[in-house]
């Protein structure tokens, strides 16, 4: 077993006065993948996973929840930069419009625009309407994973079989959590990650409960390090 950081980041902003809940500087991003850059860290998208028996020595992989034009504006051109790899998790039904579940207005890509993203880039499932899993019906998390899918298809995406849930909810006890598995499995989803704010072991165990660790946009670089070392602070 290797441990194997999974970062969770949302917006990216360049206004430090006006910093919303789940956003980072641009300037503070920077600084985080200059160092993964600087370090030497192998980047991976979920899709080497298949392949990979054992991990490079130092690996991270780094997500991007919402597919805000933010993160277009900002992260895509540092992780060129930096030549570093991420996901980028998509709420399909949102294209074009923007981030309704949080009562804000932060632009959502378009689809042409998530079309254009680089090959650094690799694709995820973050529902339909970035609506919570425990509080659908089987036959609502069914109708999403149709709906999800219907967008792939009319735009010709190229989506990793990976699932972010939103706001890291679903169903937590049987027999609803199993329903639940088994519908996403059917959807051939290959893992699906949650928050956790853990450090994850690869190989993983339960590959629909995937830990991931929020990094927030108000902590430290040594803040930052800590949970890239060691998980969640206390």
């Amino acid at each position: 077993m290797s441990k194997l950081p999974i970062l969770m980041y949302h917006n990216v902003q360049n206004d430090s006065e006006q910093l919303k809940q789940f956003s980072i500087h641009c300037k503070l991003l920077e600084e985080q993948l200059k160092y993964f850059a600087q370090h030497n860290y192998s980047t991976l998208h979920f899709s080497e996973l298949d392949t990979l028996t054992t991990l490079p020595k130092k690996s991270v992989v780094i997500t991007f929840d919402d597919v805000t034009v933010n993160q277009l504006e900002y992260a895509v051109p540092l992780l060129e930069k930096y030549n570093l790899k991420a996901t980028f998790f998509i709420p399909f039904y949102y294209l074009g419009k923007s981030d309704e579940w949080n009562d804000s207005s932060v632009p959502i890509m378009t689809a042409d625009q998530v079309k254009s993203l680089p090959s650094c880039i690799e694709l995820g499932y973050h529902s339909y309407k970035h609506r919570r899993y425990a509080s659908l019906t089987p036959e609502e998390v069914i109708q999403d994973f149709i709906d999800s899918n219907q967008v792939i298809l009319e735009n010709d995406f190229k989506v990793y079989p990976v699932l972010a849930y939103p706001f890291g909810n679903f169903p937590r006890k049987d027999p609803e959590r199993s329903a639940f598995f088994d519908i996403i499995r059917t959807y051939k989803m290959k893992y699906a990650v949650r928050i956790g704010n853990r450090l994850s072991q690869y190989p993983f165990g339960a590959p629909y409960e995937i830990n991931r660790i929020d990094i927030k946009g108000t902590e430290s670089m040594l803040g930052f390090k800590w949970k890239l070392n060691i998980g969640k602070l206390f």
